[in-house]
């Protein structure tokens, strides 16, 4: 086996060498591709697309989104999975993604099993499918995808036929609402151990033993869940009261694993083209990980800490060789907080210098705006057409203190002014509604801070300069209280109440001076209501997912496609009332369905951090000062920086 903790310079094979193409069938005929929106999603063979010899693949890996091919494409997770898995001869990583509605009806009637984009072949005759699990608002589609697999929906219905079915990404940090729906979950970042997985996956199918055998050892692997080896009870009031490991070779924690060095770990040089345009068609480059910042309501945040930084010169050597193996004239830097990354400048002006004459666009999302920031996004963008983003997240300064934002009025209307005498005049802010300690005042200063963004375009660019009337757009999503936050015990509204924030938002907007240069739309409200259960639930919520699924729901997260009274009544039907997910305040020493999972940040630092909320207390950062949050027994990243 290769060793993980060896830096690789690029994949050992070469798209389409081992497979003659005229030798690819497609699983699909000409009449149906033809029958159906977008059939590019369906035929596989794109540039980079992997094509390996049957005879040398002792193990066939079909890595999922479950979601459309545009948006699955766009996910760099996948991308770096996809690449690791297939630098070994032995295995074989291909993709597979939700088909739209018209596919998903016409796999049904045809009776077609679904398949891999690769090979063609039926997802249900591969080893493992692999399932990250991005957003909540698609674990209906997981059902779908097992079901058109002909893969049973239940973890403990499945044969020696069936493939083992993992799931991986942010929502398994609490996996419990889909527990019984998977064989087990990776918890961290997939270039770890999943190696040692296979490897484990080889040693008992070449004993002769099966898939319990597997799982039983598996369960042993850092960083692997198996649900079956689990039994959870509750007590009369529904709240949780044990979750205990019925095998021994289950641990009663499992740590999550995360790349120490971001050196010594995988990054794709060829990544796939899609032959559609992609949600996010485009280089992408991963600057770092983690987050310093320290926000209350942010579970990447949390769950990505601590922060790593990859090395400025790897990134110039990816971002040529990426450029080149793709044709893309884009490229963008991923990060929870670009800004924090302390090699960006030098980063950025090496892009902009070998890449900016080339037609080659540079975007920089997650960017405080500074002086800094002015100058570079005004080389790489048309400052007429593009807009300057903010994100307050609150109206008040004392509820950006409660989610410990670290971001004051002075800061925001000082960046506004610098955007504006750059010469932009269209602004994005976002917030949120509903966080813990709301009070009317604080939603009216949503209204009041976009008015006095508009006021200081009106001050700052003389008339004679200005190239019509300043555009404000404030957005407003519901909070909803996620897992291994300092927020997480905290409570949510009803759909009516989130809108009665949402109208008062709106008539403030209309009150103020500048109204017309304002203009505000929120997130849907039934849709955050029902995140909420899924984000907090347990097992008991699969019955809900289960028969939300058999009502027809599917692409939740799409608003054409949400039906949220079939969502009730699922929850009708299943026995289970949102409210008790939804509309109480958790105990702080109430057991939580995720808090067998250690992601290194403790639970005494999260309850630490929601009393400082309480107070409106402010914590510095993970730079300015450590706060013993947990993470530094991985024994790297920020918490470790001043002894390099």
């Amino acid at each position: 086996m290769e060793s993980q903790d060896k830096k690789v310079s690029g994949p050992s094979y070469n798209a389409h060498d081992n497979l003659d193409k005229k030798e690819r069938k497609l699983a699909l005929n000409h009449k149906i591709l033809m029958s159906v929106e977008k059939p590019a999603r369906y035929i596989g063979g794109e540039v980079n697309a992997v094509m390996k010899d049957f005879s040398k693949v002792e193990v066939r890996f079909a890595m999922c989104f479950p979601d459309v091919y545009e948006i699955g494409m766009s996910h760099l997770g996948i991308q770096i999975l996809y690449d690791m898995f297939n630098r070994r001869e032995d295995i074989w990583c291909e993709r597979v993604y939700s088909p739209w509605l018209d596919m998903d009806r016409v796999l049904r009637e045809q009776n077609i099993p679904l398949f891999t984009l690769e090979s063609q072949t039926p997802v249900r005759e591969m080893d493992f499918l692999g399932i990250t699990i991005q957003y909540e608002m698609c674990y209906t589609n997981i059902l779908q995808i097992l079901e058109l697999s002909g893969i049973p929906l239940f973890s403990a219905e499945r044969g020696e036929d069936c493939p083992i079915v993992i799931g991986g990404g942010p929502c398994v940090y609490n996996p419990e609402p889909v527990a019984e729906f998977f064989d087990l979950f990776y918890i961290g970042e997939g270039e770890t151990v999943y190696y040692d997985l296979i490897d484990l996956y080889k040693k008992v199918r070449a004993a002769g033993d099966g898939r319990q055998a597997f799982l039983k050892q598996a369960a042993g692997i850092p960083g692997i869940y198996v649900p079956a080896f689990y039994e959870v009870e509750y007590q009369e009031d529904g709240t949780l009261k044990s979750m205990k490991p019925t095998d021994p070779c289950a641990p009663e924690r499992v740590v999550k694993q995360l790349v120490v060095d971001m050196r010594d770990t995988f990054y794709p040089e060829k990544p796939v083209v899609p032959y559609l345009k992609a949600t996010q068609d485009r280089v992408v480059l991963e600057i770092q990980r983690g987050c310093i910042r320290g926000c209350r309501f942010c579970q990447a945040g949390m769950v990505y800490r601590p922060v790593r930084e990859r090395d400025l010169e790897d990134l110039k050597a990816y971002a040529v060789k990426i450029l080149e193996s793709t044709g893309h004239d884009e490229i963008s830097l991923s990060s929870l907080s670009s800004s924090d990354y302390t090699h960006l400048k030098e980063l950025v002006y090496f892009l902009i210098g070998r890449f900016g004459e080339k037609d080659v666009n540079i975007s920089l999302p997650s960017l405080r705006i500074d002086a800094f920031s002015l100058d570079v996004m005004s080389r790489v963008q048309d400052v007429k057409k593009s807009s300057l983003t903010f994100a307050p997240e609150a109206g008040s300064q004392r509820m950006r203190d409660v989610i410990n934002k670290g971001l004051t009025e002075e800061v925001i209307l000082s960046g506004a002014a610098e955007a504006f005498r750059g010469g932009w005049n269209k602004v994005k802010l976002y917030f949120m509604l509903g966080l813990p300690t709301e009070r009317e005042e604080d939603i009216e200063g949503i209204a009041a801070l976009a008015n006095e963004v508009a006021r200081v375009y009106y001050e700052t660019v003389p008339k004679e300069d200005r190239r019509g009337r300043v555009q404000v757009n404030s957005s407003t999503s519901f909070f909803i209280p996620k897992p291994f936050t300092p927020l997480q015990w905290a409570s949510m509204f009803t759909k009516e109440e989130y809108l009665d924030k949402a109208r008062t938002v709106n008539e403030a907007m209309k009150r103020q001076l500048n109204h017309k240069s304002l203009r505000y739309n929120w997130h849907e409200a039934d849709v955050s209501v029902l995140e909420g259960v899924l984000a907090r639930g347990d097992r008991r919520v699969s019955r809900v997912i289960l028969e939300a699924y058999r009502r027809g729901c599917l692409f939740d997260s799409w608003s054409e496609c949400f039906d949220n009274d079939k969502w009730m009544a699922a929850f009708c039907a299943a026995g289970v009332d949102p409210a008790f997910y939804n509309l109480r305040e958790r105990s702080l020493d109430e057991l939580l369905p995720w808090d067998f999972i250690d992601t290194g940040v403790t639970k005494e630092f999260l309850k630490r951090e929601w009393k400082r909320a309480m107070e409106g207390a402010v914590t510095p950062n993970c730079r300015a000062a450590c706060q013993g949050c947990g993470v530094r027994k991985f024994g790297g990243g920020v918490c470790f920086e001043d002894q390099d």
